[in-house]
Formats: C-alpha cells, structure tokens, sequence
C-alpha cells in the first residue's frame, strides 16, 4: 500500500507520531521510500533521531546522512505556508498529526489554537492546490473532541475536518479523508501521565468530577484506525474505531490499586465535557459500520451521490455508553503496561 511511497508526518515528534513512524518502519503497509517527520521542536526532533541511532536491528541505517536515509527530520510549521508547501514537494502521502490538544491551553490562547488546528490545515491544502502537487492522500487525525464541541480545541479540531473533507472538491487529484477517536492511552494529552506523577506523589490523585467518562484505546490502536483507513476510506470519509470507555474515576482507582492515596474532586475545567462522543446524533444517519469501524460519511452531495444508507447507525456514539467495569478497567491497563509497575516496560516498546 505505501511500498516506495515519501510520507510526511506533521507534528511526528509527538506520542502518535512515534508509533505511527515505528509501524511504517514494520513494514506491515509496505516499505516506503521516506518517512519525512515534520515539526518545530528541534529538540524533540533531535532526541528522535538519537533514539533511532541507538537500534540494535535493522532500522540503525535510516538516519544520517538526514536528507539521504529513509527517515528524515525537518524543521518546520504547518501554521506558515512557505514552510508546509515546501515540505510538502515530492510527497505521496500525508498524516497531519500536527494540534495544539490541551483543552485548558485552547481555552486561555484559542487563536493560537485556530493557527494550528485551523490554518495548518488550510495550509496543506492551499499548497496541493496551488502548486498543484501530486500528493495521493491526506489524512487528518481529529478528536472526539471535534464532536458537537463545547471547546476551542474540538471547535478548531471539527473546522479542519471541514477543510480536508471539502477539499475533495478543490484537489480531485488527491484523496482527503480523517480519522477521529478519543482518549489515547499514556499520550502526553491523556490523564493518565498527570496521574502517573500524582501518585509517584503521594496523591491526592485530582478528578473534575465522579460521573466523567472517556473512550480508552492505545496508541496501537489510533494507528489501526489510521491504516485502515489508507486502505479503505474513500474521498471525505471519517473512520472512528470502536472502543471501550471508562469512567474516570475507575481509571484513577486502578492506577492507586493497593496505594494509600487520597482522591480529590476539583470540578470540570474550562472547556471540559462529562461525556465524549463520537459520532453525534446528527451524524448517525449518515455513519455506517465497515468491520471493526464506525464510517462517517460526507455530508457534500458531490462526494456521496447514492441515498442515504440502510445501514446507518441509530444513536449517537458516546463514552457514557457501554462501561467498563472497574476490574475491566485494571485488565486494559494491565493489558497496555499503564500501571505504574509496568510503565517501564512500556516505554522501552514504543521502540522495539
């Protein structure tokens, strides 16, 4: 599927960026040609690179020289056009991995969100269509968030899955099409790193509220998401896996296990919803399942030309429906290496 392909990576430096790069290194789509990681943190670029130098396998070659190995690390931000439309040359596909994705930070600096999630976005397609660029496909990674927003972030987040999905119209020579889950496990947005420290601590362990609930999947399982929808999406379609969720406070009780620690409720924070969703009431009867996935598809009539479909869903797709119990909460964990016994463990596979 991406044998001989050049893939860029906006924001490829972050938890997701990580794994999706370490999966197309597998092989398992096909070897590419070059993977491009593409972000403004050089020192996060530069601690990358000294993770993948420092490989006992096979991968030891991809760095150096940067511009002649398959792996390549560039300086650059999707907020300024020049920068994204050069990156962007010689390119066959693209994950747009690139967010501003802490809710509080959105909330008290939103235009700096809309620069990223936003105008990033805006610009990846300005640069396709104006320079008319080969690209095959566009996939823009979203949030359940995006979902009938109540924040900045999942405000911005649902305006770029509007530019990607109409920009169908404006390149039909590339295919653009979006993934959107929830919560990642151990990512740097997630909660459970902040609980992580809380307990190393000694508590409290803080929770907004004892009713929120959230969708659990594993870095592993976004990029699933990911690949299944390079292998199956068509123009303007969005993939959502079908997940558990949790509550919260479940999550908090089997990171403590036997620890004596102290929970504290701190009320929601700015911007926060008790419960996710991620397909909305008003997206249902447009949202099929395709195997272990839900399908939005588009609301544009030029990309979606037969009726309505049969099989549409019939409710809205929230993180308040079907829980986990608390012992299924700790077997996920478990299962993940997120308790904090296991946490080292874990860490050294995101590059095994």
């Amino acid at each position: 599927m991406l044998t001989n392909k050049t893939i860029l990576i906006t924001g490829g430096t972050g938890s997701l960026g990580k794994v999706l790069v370490r999966r197309l290194l597998s092989g398992e789509m096909g070897q590419p040609k070059k993977i491009i990681i593409f972000s403004r943190d050089e020192a996060k670029q530069h601690f990358m690179r000294v993770e993948y130098l420092n490989r006992k396998v096979a991968t030891d070659e991809v760095i150096y020289s940067n511009f002649c190995r398959m792996l390549e690390f560039r300086i650059g931000d999707v907020r300024d056009f020049h920068s994204i439309a050069g990156a962007l040359k010689g390119v066959d596909v693209v994950f747009n991995a690139a967010a501003l994705k802490q809710v509080p930070s959105c909330e008290y600096f939103p235009y700096e969100a809309v620069q990223t999630n936003v105008t990033g976005p805006e610009n990846i397609v300005r640069a396709i269509r104006e320079e008319e660029l080969p690209i095959e496909t566009v996939v823009g990674i979203s949030t359940d968030k995006a979902c009938k927003p109540v924040n900045v972030m999942g405000m911005t987040k649902a305006l770029q899955e509007r530019i990607f999905i109409k920009a169908n119209l404006d390149c039909p020579k590339t295919r653009f099409i979006c993934v959107r889950y929830g919560n990642v496990l151990a990512s740097r947005g997630s909660v459970i790193p902040l609980f992580h420290e809380q307990i190393k601590k000694g508590g409290p362990v803080t929770i907004t509220t004892p009713e929120m609930t959230r969708f659990l999947l594993s870095l592993d399982q976004a990029v699933d998401t990911i690949f299944e929808a390079v292998r199956t999406a068509k123009r303007g379609e969005t993939y959502i896996p079908r997940v558990p969720s949790a509550k919260v406070m479940d999550i908090a009780k089997a990171l403590i296990g036997e620890r004596d620690i102290r929970i504290e409720i701190t009320g929601i924070r700015p911007g926060e919803k008790i419960h996710e969703i991620l397909v909305s009431e008003e997206e249902a009867h447009r949202t099929i399942e395709r195997g272990n996935y839900y399908v939005i598809l588009s609301m544009l009539p030029e990309l979606v030309r037969d009726s309505p479909p049969s099989n549409a869903i019939k409710k809205e797709y929230g993180s308040g429906d079907n829980l986990m119990t608390l012992n299924e909460v700790y077997e996920t964990l478990h299962k993940y290496h997120l308790l904090l016994e296991d946490l080292h463990e874990y860490e050294g596979e995101l590059l095994r």
